[in-house]
């Protein structure tokens, strides 16, 4: 049965009630980031983050949120389209790809994941493709899906993380090779094959894995391999809900991008909560620090 996401907000006043209620149940209690907790059971995954949403993941997750919580179950969603071509897979294939790195709010996320034969067509038919072609709730969506069904590795650096160590790289592509490799050392086994959407010139990451017998190959557009388009909603999807994340903590809307709704919100940041946190919720080299910073001084 196909898997679907369900996002529901949990008032403060209800979330110890909801945690007690899954007490008793067969669950598997796990952690997650800026999660209060996660569990595993009843066919779900159900995390609530500290923002008190509640991501509900699963073939029915209408059915967990009547039995366990007073929240209402939005209405199930259309299935996803299938792709109409037909996927024919040689060998595994490993695929890695980021999100986030020109976004001047959230997180920097790096993911690989590694598609088996046997799961290549099944996968395809979920409707997988390049995030950046796809709406967020669909990324969301096909996330849910394929979390549970192929071997994955998310990196995600949070703002505070980034700040910390940008600045110990000549520049943004050493920070992603790094990323790149420590993903794709996660989930590759020996001599798999390893595709890499391509962010710079050369072949960094094939360097900084060299010491390994995997075959890798850095290429433009490589979303078109359907690792790498796993790989690309994976890493999206992350980064969404780290926006959802830090605009619910912070009371406000961080937007995606680095255009002129988020300079605007990055102005209303500072004005609100002052321009020494926005290393909590930004990447600090970005032009749009000190265009923001500028902005909220002449609207204060």
């Amino acid at each position: 049965m196909p898997q679907r996401t369900v996002v529901v907000k949990v008032p403060p006043e209800r979330r110890q009630g909801l945690k007690d209620r899954l007490e008793p149940g067969a669950f598997e209690w796990r952690s997650a980031p800026h999660a209060q907790w996660s569990v595993k059971g009843e066919g779900v995954v159900a995390t609530l983050y500290d923002s008190g949403k509640l991501v509900v993941q699963g073939s029915e997750p209408e059915r967990f949120l009547v039995r366990f919580t007073d929240e209402p179950a939005p209405a199930p969603p259309r299935p996803l389209r299938p792709l109409t071509k037909t996927v024919t897979a040689t060998e595994p294939i490993v695929g890695s790809d980021e999100a986030g790195k020109g976004d001047w709010f959230g997180p920097l996320v790096v993911a690989a994941v590694r598609v088996d034969v046997e799961d290549a067509s099944e996968i395809a038919e979920f409707g997988v493709a390049d995030s950046k072609t796809l709406s967020d709730t669909r990324v969301l969506r096909l996330a849910a899906l394929l979390r549970d069904r192929v071997a994955h590795k998310v990196v995600r650096i949070d703002p505070p993380e980034y700040n910390r160590r940008y600045p110990n790289y000549p520049g943004l592509n050493e920070f992603l090779t790094d990323l790149h490799a420590e993903a794709i050392r996660a989930v590759a086994l020996e001599e798999d094959r390893v595709i890499v959407d391509q962010f710079v010139r050369g072949n960094p990451v094939q360097e900084a894995l060299s010491d390994t017998k995997l075959r890798i190959e850095e290429r433009p557009r490589a979303e078109e391999e359907l690792a790498v388009a796993a790989a690309s909603v994976l890493a999206r999807a992350e980064f969404l809900l780290a926006i959802m994340e830090l605009s619910e903590r912070n009371g406000m809307e961080l937007f995606k991008g680095a255009g002129p709704l988020t300079d605007r919100a990055g102005a209303r940041f500072v004005v609100e909560h002052g321009a020494a946190r926005l290393g909590q919720v930004a990447k600090l080299h970005f032009k749009n620090t000190l265009k923001v910073q500028e902005r909220a001084r002449r609207s204060g």
